[in-house]
């Protein structure tokens, strides 16, 4: 029998506001025009689902959104039959987590975001069920919930390793604090660690993201993951350590594209591929989503994404 939720995605759920991209940032009291403003979906556990769905993976949901106009957009957003929004909880007097996104031609983009009902969220909401069922947990938006960082969300990684599932940890940074001591009791028990190499050298100090990747594999991690933008991505374990590049795209907007190389790399955790075919396959999604300045809306289907990984070569570099 299929099982109904492959994976479980679980953490903070955004509606987006966007731009399209720009010539320059405005100066006080200036107007820049701009092709087009959006409202579109956010946050990463929202979009990994959402992608997911593209890539023909069954998800339960886990989240909480408020009970305003944006709340109800985002609830619309993620209408699928592969998806589960079961868990995802209204809470009263309270609008969505919201990002107005600045898009400038040749930056990399600005976010002005706040929390909403995401600080809400509790590990526990999660159902039993759907946990015992899913092969591999993501978490997205760690740092961002307040409730999570607590002995019970340790308990529940522990738990869904120990019934043979796979845990996937990324995070946004929130507030100034030591990121390192909130993330050091959760690392033993992910197996992979996502950050992209900002979020790793603010949480350990260190600006190489080789030596990032090394300092989280040595906190715990079975497996650490940098994705640094245009520079490509690391991969680091015991046995397996390389950097790979990119693959060449016509970038329009990056905002969603960690949230899709995450969700092609859960694709590919449960096809089994080996660490190589992992990147490959995370590189491709997160090339696709940035074709479009939302998150979600120019990302690749599966058989897009296979029929792509399959036509194109990724560059690759060992590492010691």
């Amino acid at each position: 029998m299929k099982k109904k939720h492959r994976c479980l995605s679980a953490g903070i759920l955004f509606a987006d506001v966007g731009c399209h991209p720009i010539d320059h940032l405005p100066v006080p009291g200036e107007l820049v025009q701009t092709e087009r403003v959006e409202l579109a979906l956010g946050g990463c556990a929202s979009n990994v689902s959402l992608n997911l769905a593209r890539l023909e993976v069954p998800t339960g949901l886990c989240g909480c959104v408020g009970d305003d106009s944006f709340s109800d957009y985002v609830v619309r957003a993620l209408e699928h039959e592969l998806i589960d929004t079961a868990g995802v909880r209204r809470v009263s007097n309270f609008g969505p987590g919201c990002s107005m996104i600045v898009n400038v031609k040749g930056n990399d983009r600005r976010f002005i975001s706040t929390t909403g009902a995401n600080r809400e969220f509790h590990i526990d909401e999660i159902p039993g069920s759907w946990a015992e069922e899913a092969e591999v947990l993501y978490l997205g938006g760690y740092l961002m919930m307040p409730h999570l960082e607590e002995e019970a969300t340790i308990d529940f990684f522990k738990r869904f390793q120990m019934h043979g599932g796979k845990t996937i940890l990324d995070v946004v940074l929130w507030g100034e604090r030591s990121y390192w001591d909130v993330i050091k009791p959760i690392l033993p028990y992910v197996d992979y660690f996502m950050p992209n190499d900002f979020e790793g050298m603010q949480i350990s100090g260190l600006s190489d993201p080789l030596d990032q990747a090394k300092f989280f594999l040595d906190g715990g991690a079975k497996v650490s993951i940098i994705t640094c933008g245009e520079k490509g991505s690391i991969y680091y374990s015991e046995r397996e350590r390389f950097k790979t590049g990119i693959f060449p795209v016509n970038y329009v907007g990056g905002t969603g594209s960690g949230d899709a190389f995450g969700a092609g790399f859960i694709s590919a955790v449960l096809d089994g591929e080996t660490p190589l075919r992992l990147m490959k396959r995370a590189s491709a999604q997160g090339m696709s989503c940035v074709r479009d300045m939302s998150a979600t809306k120019s990302v690749f289907t599966r058989a897009e994404a296979l029929a792509f990984v399959d036509a194109n070569e990724l560059e690759v570099t060992e590492l010691s």
